[in-house]
């Protein structure tokens, strides 16, 4: 069995099967110690028409190998590191700092009460939100390697081996666990999942999109985001490796080597989809969806149909993450700790800001409630409330 790494578009892909990967991957791959055929795009010469202003920045160790999300709730950010340090700041003031004790491998989810975060060894550790007490402990059957999805009484957790597990928020009690086969060759990826009032979303390897039942986590409906295509094991991979986004009832994905998708979110029937590759994920604004392929191309497609709107590939193989939109800009992130601010309405660029010079890996998080305002986290551990002006 031989295990290739694979850091596309900002989040960490692992191949686990019986294959190599060409060298073409480390032109994608920030981290990569050989010396890339292809090297990405030099960083694009601008006339600013804005700004990216940092309203306050601190550091929380660094993330290593693994994506840790922070956790935006009000004015309150929490964020994670590596080694097991998690921090609450109100307002870039730190209210509190505590050391888990494990390290840590799933970035953070937070509700107004309750922080909740994982372990590469499946453990699920939540602390009080008001001063970091520990609250209780779980545990799953395998990685955490995304975020913890809080909302009113539930925290769920999805674990690497395609597990999904409800606990309750109070005492951390198991409620259900939803579980379904995977393929033979899948990506090791941050891919979480959605948790709204009426169901949890979540892609699956084989292109798969799911919407489960939060009372007892029964599949209320299966679509195909993607289906396989090729002949080796390699070319038939078609994952969904990011987290979908629902809004407005309609929930959309995409996939690896597939395809951007878009359903009722009641029913799972299909609207539309496009071809597109992408393991970083996509962002839905008001007239347009944004996808970062996995080349790093920004694509935005019109929401209702997905007629092609604009693509800015000014970015190619720089890394570039998932794409967040805030107000009427969309901001990305890549591999040199940049933040980009694109024109939604045709995708040029705004504005720019350096960080600490290591990628962003970690998808920003948008302030609730704001219209210019997000947080990023680098690899590095740099942590940034950002405003745009």
């Amino acid at each position: 069995m031989k295990r290739a790494v694979l850091l596309l578009s900002g989040a960490a892909l692992l191949f686990s099967g019986c294959a190599t990967i060409s060298d073409a991957v480390d032109a994608l791959n920030p981290f990569s110690k050989s010396a890339p055929k292809t090297k990405p795009a030099p960083l694009p010469a601008i006339q600013p028409q804005g700004e990216i202003a940092r309203l306050w920045q601190a550091n929380i160790g660094s993330s290593g190998e693994y994506v840790l999300t922070p956790a935006v709730v009000g004015e309150t950010v929490y964020a994670a590191g590596r080694d097991g340090t998690l921090a609450r700041f109100d307002n870039g003031r730190q209210i509190w700092r505590i050391e888990a004790g494990k390290p840590l491998s799933g970035g953070v989810g937070a509700s107004d009460n309750l922080v909740v975060v994982g372990t590469p060894k499946g453990e699920v550790l939540a602390f009080h939100a008001q001063d970091g007490r520990p609250a209780w402990q779980a545990r799953v059957s395998s990685e955490v390697l995304a975020a913890p999805a809080l909302a009113g009484d539930l925290v769920v957790v999805r674990s690497n081996d395609a597990r999904i597990y409800a606990f309750e928020a109070a005492d951390g009690k198991r409620r259900w666990v939803y579980q379904r086969p995977t393929p033979a060759l899948v990506l090791r990826s941050p891919a979480g999942v959605v948790l709204t009032d009426k169901a949890i979303y979540a892609g699956f390897a084989g292109g798969k999109l799911v919407a489960i039942a939060r009372s007892n986590g029964a599949a209320l409906w299966e679509s195909a985001v993607a289906l396989a295509r090729g002949t080796t094991e390699l070319e038939r991979i078609a994952d969904v490796a990011s987290d979908p986004v629902v809004e407005a009832g309609t929930v959309c994905a995409v996939a690896y080597q597939g395809r951007l998708a878009c359903f009722d979110s009641d029913t799972g029937r299909q609207l539309w989809t496009r071809d597109v590759s992408s393991v970083a994920g996509l962002d839905i604004g008001n007239r347009a969806i944004f996808v970062t392929d996995e080349k790093g191309v920004v694509h935005a497609f019109e929401r209702n149909g997905g007629a092609t709107l604009w693509k800015q590939d000014k970015l190619r193989l720089r890394g570039v993450g998932r794409p967040l939109v805030v107000g009427r800009r969309v901001v990305v992130g890549d591999f040199e700790g940049y933040v980009h601010a694109l024109a939604e309405d045709d995708g040029s660029f705004i504005a720019r800001l350096a960080t600490d010079g290591s990628a962003i890996v970690a998808a920003p998080q948008r302030q609730k409630g704001s219209d210019d305002r997000l947080v990023v986290q680098t690899q590095k551990g740099s942590v940034l409330a950002l405003s745009l002006r």
